[in-house]
């Protein structure tokens, strides 16, 4: 997948957060071979909680900031029938916030990469077409893929469980 990274400031320069993306990525096609696909590219924007706020508010009729939000570009039918060739195709965009991402992280009591591993990971398969709202059991499947996802990368389970 052909990434399209930003990362606006508050981002700490505590991190090469364009080579964490490129990483994550890597270990969420391993789980999810879909987001292997040549053809995909994704954008993902590394912002505060202002630009998630409004985003948030605009595009989900939520009035508060997050922590990431997932733009889905491809419907999951034709990701998966998607030919190896061809132009490239938006997959879709991500944001992701700073200021909740740091704050989870600390309540977490986690590094703020091994949490915005975690939301990379998590908006990357909301691209391919999992969600967890839909029923319990997508939420644990996609869980399930996630832990796996941040086992490759040598980050504990964020969910307290074992896979």
């Amino acid at each position: 997948m052909n990434l399209d990274i930003s990362i606006e400031a508050p981002w700490p320069d505590e991190a090469d957060w364009d080579a964490l993306a490129r990483r994550v990525a890597g270990a969420a096609a391993q789980v999810a071979p879909e987001l292997g696909h040549p053809r995909l590219c994704a954008s993902i924007v590394f912002a505060d909680d202002e630009t998630l706020h409004r985003l948030n508010r605009e595009w989900r009729d939520k009035d508060k900031p997050t922590n990431v939000l997932s733009f889905p570009m491809l419907e999951r039918d034709t990701l998966l029938k998607l030919p190896a060739n061809g132009p490239p195709e938006l997959i879709g965009d991500l944001a992701l916030s700073l200021d909740t991402c740091r704050r989870e992280a600390g309540d977490k009591s986690v590094t703020l990469q091994d949490h915005a591993s975690h939301l990379v990971i998590h908006g990357l398969l909301h691209l391919a077409g999992h969600d967890h709202e839909t029923s319990e059991t997508d939420a644990q499947a996609m869980e399930a893929l996630e832990i796996k996802a941040l086992a490759i990368l040598g980050i504990q389970d964020p969910y307290g469980r074992l896979i």
